[in-house]
Order: structure tokens, then C-alpha cells, then sequence
């Protein structure tokens, strides 16, 4: 069972930032099939490119900050209030967001690898 408060203005649809060393490196507005309230791709959503406000980069940022993760991907709905964090990704999937943004992200999560190992 899922439980969560109904956002109108949504309609539907869901942010999902994908943060790699507490930096926003991508975004894309998801929005769910007619009759879905899920945006997620796998069920039928689909996905474009979105530039994100300055608050919705820092909500993203301090989500993944707040459960200490480098690599994340943070799904946010855009409400009256504000962003509105729904849950934050520990294995985000990468087709999607590459596909939408055209952004290499699976090279800036090696990048971030590369930075952060410890080479013994």
C-alpha cells in the first residue's frame, strides 16, 4: 500500500535530479501514463529534460546530503509550497536521465569514483 498526500498542481507529474557530489547533474520532469499516478518510466511514464529553480536544486542537494549519499537520485514533486522531496534513490537507473538530458551521467559517477577510492 501506498500512502501520500495528493498534490494537485503535480498533475501527475514528478521531478527526479540526479545528484553526484552534492551537485545536480541532470533533471527530468516524468509524467505518468493517463490513469497512473506513478511517473516512474518502467510503467509507461515518459520523461523530458527540465532546468530546475534554484530551490529545487537545493532541496535535491540537501536530500541527498541528509541520508549521505554521493551518488542519488531524488524525486520531488513541484507543489505550491515548493519542492516536495517523495524519496531519494540510493541505485537511481541511468537510461532515463541520459536519455532526457543527453548529459553523460554515468561518466560523472566514475568521475566521483575516481575522486573518492582509495587506492591501497
Amino acid at each position: 500500500m501506498i500512502v501520500q498526500e495528493f498534490i494537485r498542481e503535480a498533475k501527475g507529474a514528478d521531478i527526479r535530479a540526479f545528484v553526484v557530489d552534492g551537485e545536480v547533474v541532470g533533471a527530468m520532469k516524468r509524467q505518468g501514463k493517463e490513469g497512473e499516478f506513478r511517473s516512474n518510466l518502467h510503467r509507461g511514464g515518459s520523461a523530458i529534460h527540465i532546468n530546475l529553480s534554484e530551490e529545487e536544486k537545493a532541496t535535491a542537494i540537501k536530500a541527498a546530503a541528509a541520508v549521505q549519499l554521493g551518488v542519488a537520485g531524488v524525486d520531488m514533486l513541484q507543489s505550491e509550497r515548493g519542492p516536495l522531496v517523495l524519496e531519494v534513490n540510493s541505485s537511481p537507473g541511468l537510461e532515463g536521465i541520459e536519455r532526457a538530458t543527453g548529459e553523460d551521467i554515468a561518466g560523472r559517477i566514475i568521475q566521483y569514483i575516481e575522486k573518492n577510492v582509495s587506492w591501497k
